[in-house]
């Protein structure tokens, strides 16, 4: 078995804890070989699974790392939160190493959305495991017209409006006051950065339908994201987003779930009544 360990460039992590790692996958007849996100020469052929060493940014690091190939990938948590994370090193027996050495893991295809329509600054892939947004760059506000299969939105007049996938469902799209959604389910949030309308709400699109969207602001650019890339654009700008034509694969063990991760993580439905 070929197991990659991927951090992200600079990122500081606990090398005591990373070298037990290391130690135990090769103690179990791994090979093992590591890289960051300023290596240049990709993964191996024959890579069998990768180790994402960090938090939910290392984590989107890795996909997109990855370049569309076809690579499970865990998530270990040496960051913070790490809701996107399957494990961690700890003082324990640590035996979710031999599950995943063993293969005993679930594989769960999370959709990506895919960018189109707008020349990308180099070295940022087009596609999104959590979201893509448009956000204000001064102090007033854009009016943002979207589309849904050639279906005009009312316009928005707000901060800034985010696409995100079922997996981003728990990250930004969650602060704005989007829905929670199983992160397999095919389907894509539109949501709303602080709208100045009070009857604007987040919506949910099918996965399979095009999203265009356009914007002007007095400030004439905003800030575009992709995941955790930003950039500038210019009032006018447009942009489309679709489903991409492959998927993530996300690793999980057996013993988790996603609800187990939203009262762990997010402590949903946390009630001082319920420990009565």
């Amino acid at each position: 078995m070929k197991i990659a360990l991927f951090r992200r460039d600079g990122s500081h992590i606990d090398e005591n804890k990373l070298n037990y790692l290391s130690g135990r996958l090769e103690e179990l007849g791994v090979e093992v070989f590591s890289c960051t996100s300023a290596d240049s020469n990709g993964i191996p052929d024959g890579t069998n699974l990768m180790l994402s060493l960090g938090g939910d940014g290392t984590f989107l690091a890795a996909v997109d790392y990855l370049k569309g190939r076809q690579i499970p990938v865990a998530g270990i948590n040496f960051g913070r939160l790490g809701f996107l994370t399957t494990a961690k090193v700890d003082d324990g027996c640590n035996s979710w190493i031999e599950d995943l050495v063993s293969r005993r893991f679930d594989i769960e295809p999370r959709l990506l959305l895919q960018v189109s329509g707008i020349e990308l600054p180099e070295g940022i892939h087009p596609y999104c495991l959590n979201e893509f947004t448009v956000t204000r760059l001064g102090p007033s506000m854009l009016q943002i017209t979207v589309s849904i299969d050639g279906k005009a939105l009312p316009t928005y007049w707000a901060d800034g409006v985010l696409v995100a996938t079922p997996t981003g469902s728990t990250a930004y799209s969650l602060s704005v006051g989007g829905p929670i959604v199983a992160p397999t389910t095919d389907c894509l949030i539109i949501c709303p950065v602080a709208p100045h309308n009070l009857n604007v709400r987040p919506i949910v699109a099918n996965a399979g339908s095009e999203i265009k969207i356009s914007f002007t602001s007095k400030d004439k650019a905003a800030n575009m994201s992709v995941d955790n890339h930003g950039f500038q654009v210019s009032s006018g700008s447009s942009v489309s987003l679709s489903q991409a034509p492959h998927k993530a694969l996300y690793v999980t063990l057996r013993d988790m779930s996603f609800v187990d991760a939203l009262r762990d993580k997010l402590m949903w439905g946390d009630d001082i009544r319920n420990n009565k």
